[in-house]
């Protein structure tokens, strides 16, 4: 792909132009363009840096970039997905950086990185990443461009000791991990200096004006769309969800001062409108919204949203979002069983998922998909059997409205309550079985792979002994197979998979990110499980 994709941008808003003695600064996303440009975390960074005269910020894409500048001071990566650590890598290569932050000297850039993968657990990348970037970008970029600036001219240690000063900033190499035996247990995390901080908080932006496109482009996976953030994290804080835990607290944009001003200025540009969010409906005032969005002048807009609580699905909503060009609406109910639903803090009954599927027919969509989930925590076969039942209920209720179960398998996430909890060894007949059943009533299934969640909860619960893993594999390909064929390989050297991936941990365990500080302090998340399991002993005692 030839550097033409960028000529096809439109801006909203004016990059600064740079200084004389700007910081040379190579900002990459590892992966296609048109995936990268899709991510609104990564056009807020980088238009961030680009609005900065002190930064000269060039793009890096793994099929096109920007002219490069010849000696970067600073690389970062924005990580949205846990294997495309594999084009990092390729990446630093391409650039004639060692992929090894052990390996670089002060003639290479300070290669740093953000985004959901690494601030949920950094470790499996620690040994590939001189900084990593905690939470929130809005105050955390800033604090530490500027930082870097008053260290530009020192050696590397020194701006390494002096950037993770700065909170939010963590420097894998400044803590040393040590461990019960070379394959055992993590025994203890420490700052390999007595200056540096023993915990790093990930940082927490509490500001009522959020985030929106600031650019729009044919070339993005979703052509031409304009992305406004309704809301930040999620209230209803299952259990699971390291969208919710992770993200805490629940913050809503302003109407008057985000949302309004943020959506006329995006439709002077295109038509197509993407409102995001964990849980846009629960946005107070997003019945104001839809109002809004309902005006004549707005008749040609497509309008998405990106998650929709089940229990918001009016047919008002339906109505709007069907004039708006929406053909669907995805909710999710993890479970057709209300006693799992309980146990996992959804806080939903069969008869609102019910009522969504009706009042989605009624105001004239023509699908309906919905997500769940097996192996949680506490399931049990009967609970399948529910789901089934529910899926035919809803069919039964609203006839001729084509419904989908997406479903995947629970996959533990750090700083949630269920991070202790390993995947169900089961959950891969579970998933076959409720795939059987629901086929042979003419229900659409669509399962996720297994063996991709066994990755995603390795890379999810592992340490930094995984960045030797990582390397190995991504020489073998992205299969199970070849995460065997690695551990096999480095036998000795680090735990086996099935203790990264299966077990149960007990919850005196230091964690790989125990020195990492989440929204919740591990009290917290431990009364959150506590809650959990006092039910599942309830269960079984009625039984």
């Amino acid at each position: 792909m030839t550097a033409s994709v960028f000529s096809a941008e439109r801006l909203l808003f004016t990059p600064a132009t740079p200084d004389t003695g700007a910081i040379p600064t190579i900002f990459a996303f590892p992966n296609e363009y048109s995936v990268g440009i899709t991510s609104l975390g990564y056009q807020i960074v980088w238009a961030n840096l680009a609005m900065r005269s002190d930064v000269w910020v060039s793009r890096l894409f793994t099929d096109t970039h920007e002219p490069l500048p010849a000696s970067p001071e600073l690389l970062g990566f924005s990580i949205s997905w846990e294997l495309d650590y594999v084009n990092i890598l390729s990446l630093l290569e391409s650039l004639e950086i060692p992929i090894r932050a052990a390996d670089r000297t002060d003639a290479h850039p300070l290669v740093f990185g953000g985004g959901p993968v690494l601030t949920a657990n950094p470790e499996p990348f620690a040994g590939f990443f001189d900084v990593i970037l905690l939470g929130d970008g809005e105050n955390l970029l800033g604090d530490f461009i500027d930082a870097y600036k008053q260290v530009r001219n020192a050696g590397r240690q020194t701006q390494l000791r002096h950037l993770a000063q700065v909170p939010g900033v963590y420097v894998p190499s400044l803590y040393e991990v040590k461990y019960i035996s070379p394959d055992g247990p993590i025994q203890s995390i420490e700052p390999a200096f007595p200056d540096i901080p023993a915990t790093v908080a990930k940082q927490t932006y509490r500001g009522n004006v959020l985030s929106a496109s600031p650019v729009v482009t044919e070339k993005a996976a979703w052509e031409n769309i304009y992305m406004v953030e309704v809301v930040r994290s999620c209230p209803e804080m299952c259990r699971f969800c390291l969208a919710s835990y992770l993200t805490l607290p629940f913050r809503t944009a302003s109407m008057e001062a985000s949302l309004i001003p943020a959506i006329e200025r995006g439709l002077e540009v295109t038509n197509r409108l993407g409102l995001l969010g964990a849980s846009v409906t629960q946005h107070p005032e997003f019945d104001s919204l839809l109002d809004y969005l309902s005006q004549p002048k707005f008749d040609d807009v497509r309008l998405s949203i990106a998650s929709v609580r089940t229990n918001t699905v009016t047919e008002n909503l339906a109505k709007i979002l069907g004039n708006r060009g929406t053909k669907s609406l995805t909710i999710a109910i993890e479970s057709g069983s209300e006693r799992l639903r309980k146990i996992i803090n959804k806080k939903l009954n069969n008869e609102e998922i019910i009522q969504a599927a009706v009042n989605a027919k009624a105001g004239g969509l023509t699908g309906l998909k919905l997500y769940g989930m097996v192996g949680l925590p506490g399931e049990e076969p009967e609970d399948l059997e529910e789901t089934v039942a529910m899926m035919r209920s809803l069919k039964k209720a609203a006839p001729g409205l084509r419904l989908t179960l997406g479903c995947s398998t629970f996959v533990p996430k750090a700083h949630t309550p269920f991070q202790w909890f390993g995947v169900n060894s089961q959950a891969e007949k579970r998933l076959k079985s409720l795939e059987k059943q629901l086929r042979s009533h003419g229900l659409d299934f669509r399962p996720e792979s297994y063996n991709w969640s066994v990755i995603q909860a390795l890379i999810s619960r592992g340490d930094r002994r995984l960045s030797d893993l990582l390397e190995l594999v991504r020489h073998y390909g992205d299969s199970l197979g070849s995460y065997r064929r690695a551990f096999k390989e480095l036998r000795g050297k680090l735990p086996e998979m099935d203790f990264y991936v299966h077990t149960n941990w007990e919850l005196e365990r230091v964690l790989p990110w125990s020195h990492l500080q989440g929204p919740l302090p591990v009290a917290t998340l431990q009364k959150h499980l506590a809650d959990a399991t006092a039910y599942f002993k309830e269960v079984e005692q009625a039984s």
